[in-house]
């Protein structure tokens, strides 16, 4: 539809209402963005990424979220939470906590899982890594990206030293995703990836930066200034494949990015100043990280796609990689009742750029052959045994671990499903049985529904929190749209 403007268009669409109306409506403020306005005297164009991203930053946090993204957008939020309670009680975790509880601070947000507060840079960067501490945190499987830990945290210390509402919390979690996801759209993931660089710890930032922007609800030049903020803090290198303790990995994927986040909007609160076209001006962002970029990406369909919906919850706490392979196992054990007398072999195809991740690792919850075989033995993978170490050396264990094969598959690398895998069992008589997962639980295509999502992670909290206060806060968070403050959640996730 033709859109005409006149020259007071623009501070209209800078009202809150008239805003909030235009990005719920199809022609919402990314797409008015891109026709030809006047702006301090010059002409926005389409390459104009930094001032529509901005002011649909400004727009989304008074835009109600369709009732279906809201839910999904519930879900992660108390998905994440589960990551960030079960994994304060891993060693990332509990190495997080030490070092930030040592740094003091202003008491302006919770630790998770604790019973100090300190400032909200400091919070976020010690929940962010208790929520990637393991490898229970959602994933999106097109960008390979993490948004949940270091978004969720963001948000969570924001929220919480400005007091803002469980309303304005998830609109700013959908707003994180969106820019965590869009940002390595637009550099391109493999490109990404082809030049040493993290995907997920070039992400988190960006998703960080959204969510705590929201909340500290930042005019459009703010919004400018900590965009440019947060990509000059924009780092990660796929080093992190080496780590074998999971703790840098835990501040790559997740700390660092909440940190970053969190830090730039802070400054921008404190009144400092920066560049306001980062995305599109001299040596910006984009050109800066890629080869061939793709900066509407950044922009294109804000307020119709919401990339919160399409991040996979985890059903098993294991490396991603891993959990097609598990549905699949599952699934033809129970077909077929397999147990380990009746298997001679067993075949996990897995797309080729999975291999290194997850083919032979230290560590039990991202070792493919390893989790095959405790699923095959016990018939279910609970999250003591993805990280029991010492089943790695169990004899029935091993056994079975010595029948799996691992192959990389050029035709599982299926942009439509990246992290597909067949499971193929030789059985003692010879005969062959395998299975293909395509998407497994908890996937875009095959959604948990609520009652899934609290049974994960009640059982992820509860050791930590108590079954009583577990249940609680699971039915808070259910309902997050009634909490009036943030801070009203203190209790329940503290110890």
């Amino acid at each position: 539809m033709a859109q005409h403007h006149n020259p007071n268009r623009r501070l209209v669409l800078q009202a809150g209402g008239a805003l909030a109306a235009l990005a719920a409506s199809p022609l919402h403020a990314a797409d008015v963005a891109e026709k030809a306005t006047e702006e301090g005297g010059r002409k926005a164009t389409q390459t104009d990424v930094t001032a529509r991203l901005a002011r649909y930053m400004v727009a989304a946090r008074d835009t109600a979220l369709p009732d279906d993204v809201q839910t999904a957008t519930k879900h992660r939020i108390l998905d994440t939470i589960g990551a960030m309670v079960s994994g304060a009680r891993m060693r990332p975790g509990e190495m997080a906590l030490k070092y930030v509880r040592s740094l003091g601070g202003t008491a302006q947000a919770s630790v998770v899982a604790s019973s100090f507060r300190t400032t909200a840079v400091n919070a976020a960067l010690a929940n962010a890594m208790c929520a990637h501490a393991d490898e229970t945190d959602d994933f999106e499987p097109v960008t390979k990206a993490h948004p949940g830990s270091s978004v969720v945290p963001a948000a969570f210390a924001m929220g919480e030293l400005e007091g803002r509402s469980g309303t304005e919390m998830i609109r700013a979690v959908a707003l994180g995703y969106d820019l965590c996801c869009r940002l390595l759209m637009a550099l391109g993931p493999d490109l990404v990836r082809g030049s040493h660089r993290s995907a997920e710890g070039t992400s988190s930032t960006f998703g960080a930066l959204g969510a705590a922007a929201s909340l500290a609800r930042l005019d459009e030049t703010g919004m400018r200034y900590a965009i440019s903020y947060s990509a000059q803090q924009v780092s990660g290198l796929w080093s992190w494949v080496k780590d074998k303790d999971h703790i840098e990995k835990a501040f790559d994927f997740a700390g660092m990015g909440a940190r970053n986040g969190v830090t730039a909007v802070s400054m921008v609160q404190a009144g400092l100043t920066g560049v306001p076209d980062v995305l599109d001006g001299t040596h910006n962002l984009f050109i800066a990280l890629s080869s061939a970029p793709k900066p509407e990406a950044m922009v294109e369909g804000l307020g119709s796609r919401f990339y919160v919906t399409e991040t996979a919850i985890k059903t098993f706490s294991v490396g991603y990689p891993i959990q097609s392979p598990l549905d699949a196992l599952l699934t033809l054990r129970r077909q077929h009742g397999l147990t380990p007398d009746k298997v001679r072999g067993i075949v996990v195809k897995l797309p080729t750029d999975a291999v290194g991740i997850v083919g032979d690792s230290a560590m039990p919850d991202v070792n493919c052959r390893h989790l095959v075989a405790v699923a095959l033995v016990k018939g279910a993978v609970s999250f003591n045994d993805s990280h029991d170490v010492a089943l790695m050396k169990d004899p029935r264990i091993v056994a079975e671990r010595d029948k799996v094969t691992i192959e990389g598959t050029q035709s599982l690398m299926d942009p439509a499903a990246p992290r597909g895998a067949v499971v193929e069992v030789t059985l003692a008589d010879g005969s062959k049985v395998s299975h293909f997962t395509r998407f497994p639980p908890g996937t875009k295509e095959n959604p948990l529904d609520t009652a899934a999502v609290n049974a994960k992670v009640r059982d992820l909290i509860a050791p930590v929190l108590g079954r009583d206060k577990a249940e609680k806060l699971i039915a808070r968070v259910n309902r997050l749209e009634q909490v009036g403050n943030i801070r009203d959640l203190r209790s329940l996730i503290s110890v």
